[in-house]
């Protein structure tokens, strides 16, 4: 099948790339679900920020200032644009986890336009990565909310049977997923954001594993706020994306106080300055965006329509391997439909940290355990998986190496 992607091409752009693993073995990088891999570009444009653009922005009127501050800007925008939104819906935050953390707060805190309150309703699903359930969790806790959630079923999908008395009258926040972490199954969330919004609440989007791989507007899908990673998206460590509807920004109230973000200050009182600012205090992560932004601009060079293609291409082939691996069970979605390129497996009668190690020695690196979603681990019944995840620098050969690995682990022990 022919590449729809110059994979050859793009792994060049990867310095990572070029190190041996084990063994002299040559790294089989399938952990994009975790952290992506980073071009030049990406590297370039954090360190030349460094090298001539190392200011506090926004602070000062010296010609470096006005550089980092332009750069720091022009980074804002080039997010906003990759959205489809407005530049000062775009919040930095360090990671989707903080940007998720920051809507908790705000809806708990009674002084924001939208506040949950006791008996008010939070709804989830059991496919929720940690970092879109405990600040829910913890919400509930504070404010005496009650939280809901839909069930998934055993092809990855949500149960939506029932959405009717799980989207009541007295819901006030929607927080789902855009793809599980760990199944790669993709909910659909066009009549869950109807229901939301049917009876005025507000739809979160966790779009950590979607708007690296796919094309993801946020106008379009009709929701209120979204958050997403940077290390995910070709960026770096240190600097995540929330974006909210301005007006519902403007009414939130902000959880770290401190520089940047006030309008006025006085002895005994202060006031927020409009978002983003307000939701930014201290010195931001200056670089780390600029970085970002040229991590997204390498999507967009690449094409997020064939990026999702070309992982899927990448799926068909791993789920056909591993179905002909006796002892191999795969977890979720078994077809391409409503699916990302996340496979999570199991071998019969092995611990996934034994099966990850194994594969290590063929230079394969793979998520092992619980994948930072506990309930959904639980609702499978295992105790951990072994999880392969695609990536624009993926290819054919890799799948291979992987189907190779896997048959490895399962003889290796089977053999002790």
């Amino acid at each position: 099948m022919k590449s729809v992607l110059d994979v050859a091409a793009i792994k060049a752009d990867f310095p990572i790339f070029e190190q041996s693993m084990r063994g002299g073995k040559r790294l089989v990088f399938l952990d994009s679900g975790a952290t992506s891999q980073k071009p030049r570009s990406v590297i370039e444009a954090e360190s030349n920020f460094y090298y001539t653009s190392n200011a506090a922005v926004h602070r000062g009127s010296y010609l470096l200032a006005e550089r980092a501050s332009e750069a720091f800007d022009g980074a804002r925008s080039d997010v906003a644009e990759f959205l489809g939104v407005d530049s000062e819906e775009i919040i930095f935050t360090k990671s989707a986890t903080e940007s998720l953390n920051i809507l908790a707060y705000a809806f708990g805190n009674p002084r924001s336009a939208r506040c949950v309150g006791p008996g008010d309703e939070i709804v989830l699903s059991e496919l929720e990565h940690h970092a879109n359930l405990i600040p829910w969790q913890e919400l509930a806790k504070r404010t005496g909310a009650v939280l809901k959630w839909f069930s998934v079923q055993e092809d990855g999908s949500l149960d939506l049977s029932n959405i009717s008395s799980v989207i009541t009258e007295k819901c006030k926040i929607v927080a789902i997923t855009h793809q599980s972490n760990v199944l790669g199954s993709i909910p659909n969330i066009a009549p869950i954001i109807s229901a939301t919004h049917a009876v005025g609440a507000l739809f979160v989007l966790d779009a950590c594993q979607s708007v690296p791989h796919m094309p993801v507007a946020p106008r379009e899908l009709g929701i209120d706020f979204l958050a997403f990673s940077g290390h995910k998206a070709l960026g770096p460590t240190g600097v995540g994306v929330l974006w909210g509807k301005s007006d519902l920004l403007d009414g939130m109230q902000p959880m770290l106080f401190g520089g940047s973000m006030i309008d006025s200050v006085t002895m005994t009182d202060a006031t927020w300055a409009d978002a983003p600012k307000r939701f930014e205090a201290g010195v931001p992560n200056m670089a780390q965006a600029v970085g970002l932004a040229a991590g997204l601009k390498y999507l967009q060079s690449v094409g997020l329509e064939k990026i999702h293609e070309w992982e899927l291409q990448l799926t068909k082939r791993a789920l056909d391997g591993l179905r002909e691996i006796a002892d191999v069970k795969i977890l979720g979605p078994q077809s391409l439909e409503q699916r990302g390129g996340v496979i999570s497996f199991v071998i019969d009668g092995l611990h996934p940290h034994d099966v990850g190690q194994v594969m290590d020695q063929f230079g394969v690196a793979v998520r092992t355990g619980h994948h930072c979603a506990w309930p959904l681990i639980r609702k499978l019944g295992v105790s951990g998986t072994t999880r392969a995840s695609f990536y624009l620098y993926n290819d054919m050969s890799d799948v291979d190496v992987l189907l190779e690995s896997v048959t490895a682990a399962r003889d290796y022990f089977r053999k002790r």
